[in-house]
């Protein structure tokens, strides 16, 4: 994957309601800086200027967030409904996504649950990062949970290095970042939580490779290319495969579809008869179309 331009956007999957695109690494999803004339807004204006919405503050509606350093699969919604469609989604924990990295060292456990809860550092200098639960000026740490499995043992210009893949369960800011650091594995190139000291690789290693999204009108499911192989970059050189990806991301792909089964099959259980009128069932739907409307009609002043 080379470096971004304005017209290299790679596009993963389009449909009238929504595009995906393969985000490059340091490169943000839009600034309100005049100097920051590359972003991935102005990359999509430039590509599909009919498509830009100018009721909406950066003239497209992004689903969800990846940082500056981060690349991968990011899902643009094209009107409101769609985006909507998405929210609902996130909101109800129906979305799955995996992303693949290269952390420092090598990693034990082949499969590893990380919890630590996660909070704002507060300390002076560190402002903008964030920090695990009992770290000194961490504030408000809040519960958040990481699923790791090694995928490859190798080496990354002579040092050991791991590929992983990665699971969060939950979205707090940073949260694959922070994790991996405070398990002793930090991100390759992730200068900031290396202690400023990992600033030799051209990027940072982590990758937004699987998503899905089961909107109402169609699933959203693809893979951004993994650029964590020897072809792309020679400094990585892989030892020993522990799981194989495809393997590992059907794994995922399963799980996901067992879960909504299940649902399915409880929802079916549970709610044999439709909430009459003014019931409480009823109310509450109510209530969560209001937040939706409300989410959504803040979003563009964001």
């Amino acid at each position: 994957m080379e470096p971004g331009t304005i017209d290299n956007l790679c596009i993963l999957y389009q449909s009238p309601d929504f595009i995906v695109v393969n985000k490059h690494w340091d490169i943000r999803i839009d600034s309100k800086m005049w100097y920051e004339k590359l972003t991935l807004q102005s990359q999509l204006k430039h590509r599909f200027p009919e498509l830009a919405d100018p009721g909406t503050y950066y003239g497209f509606r992004f689903c969800h967030q990846l940082d500056f350093s981060t690349s991968g699969a990011l899902c643009v919604a094209l009107n409101k409904a769609a985006a909507g469609s998405a929210y609902k989604c996130f909101k109800e924990r129906l979305v799955t996504k995996a992303y693949l990295a290269l952390v420092r060292g090598h990693v034990e456990e082949t499969r590893l649950t990380i919890r630590h809860a996660i909070g704002k550092n507060t300390s002076e200098g560190m402002t903008h990062m964030m920090c695990i639960e009992g770290t000194e000026g961490c504030e408000n740490p809040k519960p958040c949970q990481s699923e790791l499995i090694v995928l490859e043992y190798g080496s990354y210009s002579g040092d050991p290095v791991t590929k992983v893949l990665l699971q969060p369960l939950t979205g707090r800011t940073h949260q694959l970042r922070v994790h991996c650091s405070a398990i002793g594995h930090p991100i390759v190139g992730d200068f900031t939580y290396s202690h400023k000291k990992d600033s030799s690789p051209y990027r940072m290693m982590l990758h937004a490779y699987y998503l899905r999204i089961p909107t109402g009108k169609e699933l959203i499911e693809v893979c951004a290319p993994d650029p964590f192989v020897t072809a792309m970059d020679s400094n990585w050189v892989p030892h020993h495969v522990t799981h194989r990806l495809d393997e590992t991301i059907q794994e995922l792909k399963d799980k996901m579809i067992r879960k909504g089964e299940e649902e399915e099959s409880e929802n079916a259980v549970l709610s044999p008869r439709e909430e009459a009128p003014g019931s409480v069932g009823s109310a509450e739907a109510e209530e969560q179309r209001a937040k939706c409307e409300q989410w959504l009609a803040e979003w563009a002043l964001e």
